[in-house]
């Protein structure tokens, strides 16, 4: 008599049960650390735009108009002259003497949950749900 070998139903629910714990455990902190790169990627454009938008004043003795001016002398790339980097939207408004740049998620709670803010003062602020404005705290 010969016996058949392999996995019982019980075998593969208990290793089903096994993986699912697992990525129980394993996707929320997959998810927090996607949304921390994404808003380390938004601090650091909004630095980006700052430090080209300082050496735009100095060359052309005026801020950039708009994001697209900052791409065409060469100072950033397309993908953050669209306004859409990592999860996050940003927004300029500039003019002779000042600028600000904002920087919402796309999907707040899915891709960040701060929003951020600059000016010409170049100091990075911050709110911990929703848009920063110029008294929003600044980020140490």
């Amino acid at each position: 008599m010969n016996r058949v070998r392999g996995f019982t139903l019980i075998e593969l629910m208990i290793v089903v049960a096994i993986i699912a714990i697992i990525l129980a455990i394993a996707i929320p902190s997959l998810m927090n650390a996607r949304k921390a790169g994404n808003e380390a990627s938004a601090v650091n454009s909004i630095r980006t735009m700052t430090t080209c938008n300082e050496q735009y004043r100095t060359r052309f003795l005026a801020y950039a108009p708009a994001l697209t001016n900052l791409q065409v002398t060469g100072y950033v790339d397309s993908v953050l002259a669209s306004g859409t980097k990592a999860g996050y939207s940003f927004a300029y408004s500039a003019g002779t003497s000042s600028y600000q740049i904002t920087a919402v998620p796309v999907d707040p709670g899915a891709s960040g949950d701060r929003g951020f803010y600059v000016d010409a003062t170049g100091v990075i602020r911050f709110e911990p749900t929703g848009a920063a404005t110029s008294t929003s705290p600044h980020i140490d």
